[in-house]
């Protein structure tokens, strides 16, 4: 297997990808029956267009920029709770994008803390809702992506460099422009289009603090072309657009994403001799706090709000959470299923192109995916019937290029380190996996479907389209009390969603380390 793939995971890597490909060609082949050719986009369709490029600039650019100066002041700074803090910028990729736009609202909101505080020393209050409002909640879910993926970066320089440049008694401006703009010119470009790509897709952000002509996506749109008008054709074309949209920017964002390389070193601990200075640490200190700021308050604010609005919620609050539990389950088992052989196949191979199937995710919008599949199923049954299943089946397909990034390269490993051995003790199949595999690979199984039921539970996508007043998801019920202007109600349910996120998450990644070799 070290040196071709074991014919058992071939076969079923391939029929996983055969279905991955399968469920996203349906969806567009749902979608290209209800086209209409040469019916031209509506004005309203091109300000979309508009609104969706123009957010999805300035949310990658801000958030870029700012992570910058953060990312370099963690790589030159040792404190307490450096680490803490380090792991909770992986906080709000988990976080439900509902439960995230509350404690925003909360802070930022026209009654919220800023504006308090505005108004008590007569200064004019700020709005969140609109373009502004968009790009904040953007800038909040993506500024500790980018950061950490930036200082992932900053810690491949080797030690040995830093050392010599102190040894030149290199200044700290020609420190930056000999070891760290080349580095950042090698990343910045990847991780500005990765987040461009995610916010093209975004959807409940647009959904709760933008609305109206000036302010909505292409997701919106369609939502709003489905469920309030059902012109299936005009949801149909917008899906086309999207699919463009995405699939371009995720193709530009694969092609621009380097290898960060920037020379070997010896491997010894990292120790900074620039931005000594008493300047330079009040800057670095004062960056770190402002930030740890902007995406802590917001969290905090879920949970003294949500404490408080507890012994409001609704009966039926605790029925959309045992149903968002099912629906990340059957997320989990499915991407499970379907990820697991792709990544052994993928792992198995000598170049990993096939990788590419994982990633449609990326190029297909959930409401892209939804709407071809309710064209679909629609003569032959009751979408709304359907909704629950079809929800997570669509969850996983979004967490596959995740799960394989997480997957492929332990995979890999093991591959190349057992493979031979495994081979000359005539180990094929299913006792390859069970034996020799799935023990190595129990961390990233579990951090996997961790990230995967954390997801699922927290999506507001294709249930929005598919669901009746009947049958709803936690974050759509929420939606749904916040829309109902009960507040306290959606603040104790945002708690809730918040605690079954993170707990999905936990229970799975605890498990899948338990006993594990790493």
């Amino acid at each position: 297997m070290a040196q071709r793939a074991d014919s058992v995971t071939t076969r079923f890597g391939i029929a996983a990808a055969a279905l991955v490909v399968a469920a996203v060609l349906l969806a567009f082949i749902g979608i290209a029956t209800r086209v209409q050719p040469g019916a031209g986009l509506a004005p309203g369709d091109w300000a979309a267009i508009r609104f969706t490029v123009v957010q999805s600039v300035l949310s990658a650019v801000l958030s870029v920029l700012l992570a910058i100066p953060l990312a370099r002041a963690l790589a030159r700074r040792q404190f307490m709770g450096r680490g803490v803090l380090v792991t909770l910028l992986g906080a709000p990729f988990i976080l439900p994008v509902i439960v995230a736009v509350l404690g925003l609202v909360t802070v930022f909101g026209r009654s919220g803390w800023l504006n308090t505080g505005l108004a008590m020393v007569g200064l004019p209050g700020v709005s969140i809702y609109g373009l502004h409002g968009v790009v904040l909640a953007h800038v909040f879910f993506n500024l500790p992506l980018a950061t950490r993926l930036l200082l992932q970066g900053w810690q491949t320089i080797p030690a040995e460099r830093f050392r010599l440049a102190a040894q030149l008694r290199l200044t700290p401006e020609s420190l930056f422009r000999t070891l760290e703009w080349p580095l950042l010119k090698q990343i910045v470009p990847g991780v500005a289009a990765l987040v461009f790509v995610i916010c093209l897709t975004s959807f409940a952000v647009a959904l709760t603090l933008g609305g109206g002509p000036s302010a909505t996506t292409v997701e919106l749109a369609i939502y709003q072309a489905f469920k309030f008008d059902f012109d299936l054709g005009r949801a149909a074309s917008l899906a086309v657009v999207q699919l463009v949209l995405a699939g371009g920017a995720a193709l530009i964002a694969l092609s621009v994403i380097p290898a960060i390389s920037i020379g070997g070193g010896i491997d010894r601990p990292v120790q900074r001799w620039d931005a000594e200075s008493g300047l330079q640490r009040s800057l670095d200190i004062g960056i770190i706090v402002l930030s740890a700021l902007f995406l802590l308050l917001p969290l905090g604010a879920v949970v003294l709000r949500g404490l408080a609005g507890l012994g409001q919620v609704p009966v039926s609050v605790w029925h959309a959470a045992g149903t968002s539990v099912y629906v990340a389950t059957i997320s989990v088992v499915v991407l499970g299923l379907l990820a697991l052989p792709m990544a052994g196949w993928i792992a198995s191979r000598r170049t990993g192109g096939v990788e590419a199937i994982g990633l449609l995710g990326l190029s297909a919008s959930p409401l892209m995916i939804g709407t071809g599949w309710f064209i679909l199923i629609n003569p032959l049954a009751d979408p709304v019937q359907l909704a629950l299943p079809v929800t997570a089946l669509v969850n996983a397909l979004m967490a596959m290029p995740f799960a394989l990034r997480i997957m492929v390269p332990r995979l890999r490993d093991t591959v190349q380190d057992y493979g031979r051995l495994g081979e000359s003790l005539g180990m094929r199949g299913w006792p390859l996996w069970r034996w020799l595999i799935l023990p190595r690979l129990r961390a990233q199984i579990g951090f996997a479907a961790g990230l995967t039921g954390a997801l699922s539970v927290g999506d507001l996508g294709v249930i929005a389209l598919f669901a009746d007043p009947d049958r709803a998801t936690l974050p759509l019920q929420m939606y749904r009390l916040m829309g109902a202007y009960r507040m306290e109600a959606a603040a104790g349910a945002a708690l809730i969603l918040l605690v079954l996120a993170l707990g999905v998450f936990w229970i799975c990644d605890k498990g899948g380390r338990w006993h594990a070799e790493a």
